[in-house]
């Protein structure tokens, strides 16, 4: 684990406007480190997503950068100035938390032009701008309503919209889109990159959605116990994790846990031998190790097919429109499949299946002892005597 893997290149726009720079930066709160010697290179104009579960740090970092927490070494530079030791007003940012913090007494045109009111803008540049900014977010019909009147995603989006109407270098969101139903998050997710990238403006996002950092983000840097495990395009950290931590938070993986064996190009496992290309690290014959195999890189065969893979037996059958994901059972270990249902196979509940894969397809990690975020290991009923 690094605080920077080798990382894509991040967008260049030739200034050090919205740029952000975090050097061996850590916090504690008493014995608990939050943050650990983390340093992190965010470009101007980059929409970089800090990614990881709750308590890896992440909204602390962003809380450093806004100014709501300080670190108790490091240094944090914003637009090519340090700024440590500013308050948050004296920061080039915005925040907008998961916490709506709308003032209840003003309509939500007043709350969106509240920060413009406080900066002197003329009344009729007020108006056109609040106007855009609630188009933004889909709600100029409600602009005269009071925040009380509407849903808590309704509210939240008048929190963004406020955030952004004052185009900032740098707007830091953290979860900003966790109150919002799918359907609505996900043409949010569209607006934002469309509106980050027309205003160029840096973006730096925390979610532990994995889902919105990949369709989001130039850079992801998926976090760990305050450190940075990965720093990555969204391709590269989906094709090429460097860690199983890192596999088992972007996407799902099947994980199947092993002894690396003799030359060290596979694992033996419950499955059978598997074999496949080492991610990140590599580990010495007799070692642990673990396979991640994606879900749609799994296919089903018939019964006694011999290719590469595991016979198993159909747990489950879900049809999810474009896709059917299908459960099976190998031994003690459960395998999720996913192929596109227009040439997805004919397969029940209780068909004898064989899974097949590539070895190009699989990647070998070296297991810490870190859980996996999509391991699943039952115990399958006795059919013996069936």
């Amino acid at each position: 684990m690094a605080d920077s893997a080798p990382a894509a290149t991040a967008p260049d726009t030739g200034n050090t406007t919205g740029g952000v720079e975090i050097v061996g930066v850590t916090k504690r709160y008493g014995d608990s480190i939050a943050v650990d010697n983390l340093s992190l290179s965010i470009q101007p104009g980059e929409f970089l997503s800090l990614l990881g579960p709750s308590g890896c740090g992440k909204t602390t970092t962003l809380r450093m950068i806004a100014g709501f927490e300080h670190p108790d070494s490091g240094d944090i530079s914003i637009s090519g100035r340090s700024v440590l030791g500013l308050p948050p007003y004296k920061r080039e940012v915005n925040t907008v938390f998961q916490a709506y913090a709308l003032f209840p007494h003003m309509s939500v045109a007043e709350n969106v032009a509240y920060g413009l009111q406080q900066r002197g803008v003329p009344k009729a540049e007020q108006r056109q701008r609040v106007a855009e900014a609630l188009d933004m977010v889909q709600l100029r019909r409600f602009a005269d309503r009071k925040p009380t009147m509407l849903s808590g995603g309704q509210q939240q989006r008048i929190a963004l919209s406020r955030a952004l109407i004052n185009r900032p270098s740098v707007l830091l969101l953290d979860e900003p889109l966790a109150a919002l139903d799918r359907q609505l998050r996900e043409e949010m997710q569209v607006e934002l990159k469309l509106l980050q990238a027309r205003l160029g403006t840096t973006f730096v996002f925390v979610t532990h959605d994995q889902g919105e950092a990949l369709s989001m983000s130039d850079r992801i840097a998926v976090m760990r116990a305050g450190r940075i495990e990965q720093l990555d395009g969204p391709e590269q950290i989906y094709a090429a994790p460097a860690s199983a931590y890192v596999a088992s938070f972007i996407g799902q993986q099947n994980f199947v846990q092993g002894t690396v064996a003799a030359g060290g190009a596979a694992i033996d496992t419950d499955l059978g031998v598997i074999a496949g290309p080492w991610g990140g690290e590599r580990v010495s014959p007799g070692g642990s190790a673990v396979a991640a195999i994606r879900p749609e890189f799994i296919r089903l065969e018939s019964a006694g097919s011999t290719a590469n893979g595991a016979d198993a037996r159909v747990l489950s059958v879900s049809y999810l429109g474009e896709t059917l994901q299908v459960v099976v059972g190998a031994g003690e270990q459960t395998l999720l499949v996913r192929t596109p249902a227009p040439t997805a196979p004919s397969v029940r509940v209780d068909d004898d299946v064989r899974c097949v894969w590539s070895p190009d397809d699989v990647r070998l990690f070296a297991t810490d002892g870190a859980p996996l975020a999509s391991t699943h290991v039952i115990t399958l009923p006795d059919r013996s005597g069936t």
